[in-house]
């Protein structure tokens, strides 16, 4: 640690030595408490700056201390506002829109049913059907990945599909509207 003759770690020397003392094990500590999403080489870069700009105010013996603590403070302030753009993507606007709400009340219904129809469906139909319909994977692609023939695949989707069209009644006039 720098002589006690510092008072503070304004010294460039003082700075320095206390950089190239806690810079690399202050950026492991970040990096292995919170992983390298959230930049631990920037939030060790910026506590740096913090202690530069508070450096009157800090003596070397409580460096280390103060770096720890105010990286360790961004890192969860940053966590927190991933958090809230997390929620804010999630959540849809809350603005007007054109549809009536007895629309929008049918729509939850169909969505709630379609929901029930899905987790009553066989788990392997269900997966197939998903990976096809949802994930948008061809047949030959489930096939490989389910470990099955192309044909047990086609099979389980049209299964799902007619046992889906037959618990939903909405989903009956899909294909065959312009039919009525």
């Amino acid at each position: 640690m720098p002589n006690k003759l510092f008072e503070n770690v304004c010294d460039e020397a003082v700075f320095s030595e206390i950089y190239n003392k806690y810079s690399k094990d202050l950026k492991t500590y970040l990096y292995y408490k919170f992983g390298e999403a959230l930049n631990p080489n920037d939030k060790m870069q910026d506590a740096f700056i913090k202690l530069l700009a508070n450096c009157k105010k800090i003596t070397p013996d409580k460096a280390k201390a103060f770096l720890y603590k105010v990286a360790n403070n961004m890192m969860l302030n940053e966590i927190k506002h991933q958090k809230v753009v997390l929620r804010h993507k999630t959540v849809s606007a809350k603005g007007y829109t054109d549809e009536s709400p007895e629309f929008i009340m049918e729509q939850q219904e169909f969505l709630e049913k379609y929901q029930n129809a899905l987790e009553q469906l066989p788990h392997d139909h269900r997966v197939a059907f998903l990976m096809n319909k949802v994930e948008g994977k061809s047949q030959a692609e489930i096939a490989d990945t389910l470990g099955i023939t192309k044909k047990a695949v086609e099979n389980r989707v049209y299964m799902a599909y007619k046992k889906l069209k037959e618990n939903v009644e909405e989903l009956k006039y899909l294909k065959g509207k312009s039919k009525r």
